[in-house]
Order: C-alpha cells, then structure tokens, then sequence
C-alpha cells in the first residue's frame, strides 16, 4: 500500500534535494561544456603535444568510472595537505571533469564536419585562431552537435546520482535516508524513479524535437 501521508511529508524534502541535484547537474554540464570546447580544440591542434594531452584527458575520464573519479578528488585533497572539499565541490568536479571528456568527443565531430575553407578564409582576414574557433566554428558545431549534447546533460542528471557516496542531500542521499527511516524502501524508491522520470523524459523528447529539426534544415 502506498503511504500517503508519509509521501506528503517527504516532498518538501524531496523537493531541496531535487535543486541540489539540478545545481550540480547543470553547473557540472556548463564547467563540462568549457573543459569539452579547451579539449576539442587541443585534439585539432597542429601541435603534437596538444594532442597527446587531449587525447590523454579523454582516454583517462572516459576510461575511469565517474564513482571512482568523485572518491578521488574526495578524499586527494587531504591527503595531499590541502582543505577539505565540501559535497558540492567534489561533486561539480566530479562531474564537470567526466562531463568535459564525452562533451569534448561531442563536438570534436561537430568541428570536423565545418568545411575547412571557412577557417582558411577567417585566417586571410587576419583573424585569431582563438577568435576563429569562438566566432565561427564553436556556434555551427554547438548547433549540429545539439542534441547530443542535451542526451549528455540527460545522462550527467542520471550519473548524479551517485554524489550521494559524499554525502550531499541530492535526490538519492534523501530517498535513502527516509527509507532508512521508515522502511518503506519501494515506495521512497518509486518516487525517486519518478522524479528523476519527469526530469530527463522531456529531455529526451525536447533533444529528439531538436534531432528532426536539424534534419529538415539541413535535408
């Protein structure tokens, strides 16, 4: 049976730890997004180095799970004597550091798919390859590359939940300890599945809206 009264109880609860997990998703995804754009660019560099380094971020943050890589940034910081991280600060690390490796593949594809004569014009008018890169190719990438991107912000919301491991009061740390509290494990559980549901379900449809959209401009 479903307890409602205890429902009604916890949605104020819910309801914090439903911001927290925003916060740290969207803050994770924007930090990703300009980590992804400074990797993307060293992977097309000219310079063989940049694109070792590139290459090596990607290889180590997509390669490491993200629960090992939250652990990490933790619990490094006293051990290498410096201050304790709070929750939220390994979290948005955490998750700006994975999110930054798969958003820089993302639009890596998206700036190989700009003709290149349109760099090479840039560049006879004299401009910047930082200019060139945030003028011209970064906003025809973004748009190609859009709804990739949103599925990616859909699976850091997902991937959240585990920054709970840290002790933050996300979605996941409170269902689990008003189940620890009351017991009633599947109804708490349930819930939670159905916020994280009215979270990423319209994601995922404005991101395929966005899919077809493209396809018909470009058809």
């Amino acid at each position: 049976m479903f307890d409602w009264p205890t429902f009604l109880f916890s949605l104020p609860l819910l309801g914090k730890a439903l911001l927290i997990t925003l916060q740290t998703s969207l803050l994770g995804n924007a930090i990703g997004f300009v980590i992804g754009t400074l990797i993307a660019s060293m992977q097309l560099a000219k310079t063989p180095l940049l694109r070792r380094i590139g290459g090596s971020y990607i290889f180590i943050f997509r390669g490491v799970p993200l629960l090992v890589q939250l652990l990490v940034i933790y619990y490094l910081a006293p051990m290498l004597g410096l201050p304790n991280l709070s929750p939220m600060v390994a979290a948005v690390m955490a998750l700006s550091l994975c999110s930054g490796a798969y958003i820089a593949e993302i639009l890596r594809g998206g700036l190989l798919a700009i003709p290149s004569g349109q760099r090479e014009a840039a560049q006879l008018l004299g401009m910047s390859r930082p200019a060139i890169l945030l003028r011209i190719e970064l906003p025809q990438a973004v748009q190609s590359t859009l709804p990739s991107l949103v599925n990616e912000l859909v699976l850091l919301i997902k991937a959240s939940a585990l920054v709970s491991v840290v002790g933050l009061a996300d979605l996941t740390r409170v269902a689990q300890n008003l189940a620890s509290s009351d017991y009633l494990f599947f109804q708490h559980y349930l819930v939670l599945a159905g916020i994280y549901c009215l979270i990423n379900i319209p994601l995922t449809m404005f991101g395929r809206q966005l899919e077809r959209y493209l396809e018909r401009s470009l058809a």
